[in-house]
């Protein structure tokens, strides 16, 4: 990112509704405890995150791949008391850092954190989402897809993260992960059950709506 780039974000993020105390304490964390902090969604993504969810009117929402719980507290803002929001982090060396956080922040308990393969854990999960967000391995992308299509309502929402890979999309490559996002990106292309929009924010976000069954 070139100086102008860093100074237009700079000038987003000013305009922008405010990073709450907890989520810029939680970005430090991350950037202390782990060893891939750009992992974490961050401020501009996650004010998009509560605003989709918030415009959706969500009762049910389902995260595949929670980190260090960054997006998954930025979507729960938009909960109403009865709402719930199910996360996925196949990392279990992660649970005891969530749990701490979820406990400590979501004193109604709305986030139900899973451990485990998300493919495997979803079809466990009963009812209907009104919003998905899809931030796990990429080379398993198309699985959470399928896996979770049966499960999204009718006029749902799939929020596919990473889906420009750093530009790495244009590539011819044999690489597992940046595979992973072509085949995903096709597939989507050639949906018609959804319509479908990349947004070019970090490093791309697919909006895919479920139209019909």
């Amino acid at each position: 990112m070139d100086l102008r780039d860093e100074n237009l974000e700079k000038y987003i993020l000013e305009h922008i509704d405010s990073e709450p105390e907890y989520l810029k304490e939680l970005v430090r964390d991350t950037n202390l405890y782990t060893l891939k902090p750009r992992m974490l969604s961050g401020h501009l993504q996650g004010r998009i995150l509560k605003m989709f969810c918030s415009m959706m009117s969500v009762e049910r929402i389902l995260e595949i791949g929670t980190f260090t719980g960054y997006s998954a507290l930025c979507m729960a803002e938009a909960l109403p008391e009865t709402g719930e929001l199910h996360t996925i982090e196949i990392n279990d060396e992660m649970e005891d850092f969530l749990l701490q956080l979820f406990e400590k922040r979501d004193p109604s308990a709305k986030i139900k954190l899973h451990i485990g393969d998300a493919i495997q854990i979803i079809p466990t999960i009963d009812g209907w989402f009104d919003v998905v967000f899809m931030d796990g391995n990429k080379r398993h992308y198309v699985e959470y897809y399928e896996t979770v299509m049966p499960k999204l309502r009718l006029g749902g929402l799939i929020i596919a993260d990473n889906t420009l890979w750093d530009g790495h999309v244009l590539e011819e490559t044999r690489d597992a992960q940046t595979v992973g996002i072509q085949k995903f990106n096709d597939l989507i292309m050639s949906d018609d059950r959804v319509e479908k929009v990349i947004i070019p924010v970090r490093d791309g976000m697919t909006l895919i709506r479920k139209i019909k069954n």
